[in-house]
């Protein structure tokens, strides 16, 4: 029997603001109960011709077709006005991004091993049922061929509301929603003051991540100009709810500081009875006064709360765990390796002392500057007296004696520490898998896109 996502609207009116803080802080638990959990999304395409996969496609080879493919895998239904749009499973789930990009929002793990090990068995059943059908699934951060008009559109109510508002707050809204593809790590914190701690290293550090995970160069069959034009898209997306965030940096950054700037965060929606209500542009402020237009003297729920604060962007999020959201989507070894960069930051706690002695005298101009250079020229980028590249071997070593501290073995005695391999040599290198792919379309592929669907294929 199919599920159906929460209808809204259920549950005690929210009365006061102190709830709103209430929601954050009760994410706050002991270091035991630390959990790991991996996102990644992934392009699909018909093998025979390299397009998008659609919705629906007759006989060829569907998204609808993949959700149903999978359910042998004991992954649950889950519809939304009688579309198949997500399955659940075990405390994971698979869902659609607005084009059609392949989620896996991976279940909450112990160790590195555990994720690595699922983000395996993901991919192993994903081609399983890819084969079968006649599809592919790329693994890069935005995509290298498809015109956004050429993109199809997923029949999920919400991406109907941020289509049509996107384009009145940024330049680039339409191609994050459809073209990009990110890996992302969400961590948990023991308190406040933990809380705002991580959230300040991983925000400094998050365009190392975005240098070293720097693998979308391609735009309309050609160089964009960028090693992470995924990360580029987001610096004209919709600024209201994107960015650096300054203010986690100034004393007494807590969950208050936080609830106040997402309350200022324009709504998309609110959902009652399962239909998604138009609320683009509106505040949750007049909301929770009972002044919200389209629900005249009603007042939100935690549900509305949580759906709202699913609707901020910026390049750290705060749920009841803090979400690191700067990297491209990638080959399999760096899905393993990105949860692994930031346990070993942030998870250790002389790791985590060591990066904030190493950002805490970063100033906003220089995090924002990083960010924008990162996106453009990764690990080159310039800082201080040297270059990204510079402080991306400081951070890795910095992490890899965080791994190396939690003694976490799989079965051959090896420790996580090992998922930095990879990272490590990139940045010894100083040449991203980006510059690598500029490098093979500018030679041995002659200036054609479609070596790509072999090269980057899971």
């Amino acid at each position: 029997m199919s599920g159906t996502y929460n209808p809204g609207g259920e549950g005690a009116p929210i009365e006061s603001l102190d709830q709103l803080t209430g929601y954050f802080a009760a994410g706050s638990k002991p270091v035991d109960e630390f959990r790991i959990g991996t996102e990644h999304e992934k392009f699909g395409f018909a093998l025979g011709d390299h397009t998008p996969l659609p919705y629906e496609n007759g006989g060829g080879p569907s998204v609808k077709k993949m959700l149903e493919g999978l359910q042998r895998f004991g992954w649950a239904p889950v519809e939304e006005d009688g579309f198949l749009i997500a399955l659940k499973r075990e405390g994971a789930s698979i869902t659609l991004e607005p084009g059609g990009q392949f989620e896996l929002s991976g279940a909450p793990l112990e160790t590195i091993h555990q994720t690595c090990a699922e983000v395996n068995g993901h991919l192993k059943e994903v081609r399983e049922v890819a084969d079968e059908i006649g599809a592919g699934f790329l693994g890069l951060g935005f995509s290298p061929k498809w015109a956004l008009e050429d993109t199809p559109m997923m029949p999920k109510a919400r991406y109907k509301l941020m289509k049509a508002y996107m384009p009145k707050v940024g330049t680039m809204g339409h191609q994050m929603m459809f073209r990009s593809c990110t890996v992302q790590t969400n961590l948990d914190f023991s308190s406040e003051a933990d809380m705002a701690k991580k959230f300040r290293v991983s925000l400094a550090l998050q365009p190392i991540a975005t240098a070293l995970f720097a693998n979308s160069p391609f735009k309309d069959k050609g160089l964009n100009g960028f090693l992470s034009y995924r990360a580029h898209v987001w610096t004209d997306t919709d600024n209201n709810r994107t960015g650096m965030l300054p203010f986690v940096f100034e004393d007494g950054f807590g969950f208050e500081q936080y609830r106040d700037w997402a309350l200022d965060v324009p709504m998309y929606f609110v959902k009652r009875n399962g239909e998604y209500l138009d609320a683009t542009g509106k505040s949750f402020r007049d909301f929770l006064e009972g002044k919200l237009d389209i629900l005249p003297g009603e007042k939100p729920v935690m549900s509305d709360w949580e759906d709202h604060l699913s609707t901020a962007f910026p390049e750290v999020r705060l749920k009841t765990f803090l979400e690191m959201r700067g990297a491209d989507a990638g080959p399999w070894n760096t899905l393993c390796a990105l949860p692994a960069f930031w346990v070993g930051l942030l998870y250790d706690e002389t790791a985590l002392d060591a990066a904030w002695d190493l950002v805490k005298d970063w100033s906003a101009e220089e995090r924002d500057a990083l960010r924008i250079g990162a996106a453009k020229t990764g690990l080159h980028t310039p800082f201080r007296n040297g270059t990204l590249q510079d402080v991306a071997q400081q951070v890795l070593a910095i992490s890899r004696a965080g791994l190396n501290a939690r003694k976490r073995l799989n079965g051959h005695g090896e420790n996580e520490a090992l998922f930095l391999d990879d990272l490590d040599e990139i940045a010894r290198s100083g040449q991203t898998r980006a510059e690598a792919l500029i490098a093979c379309f500018q030679g041995e592929w002659g200036g054609e896109i479609e070596p790509v669907f072999t090269e980057c294929a899971y």
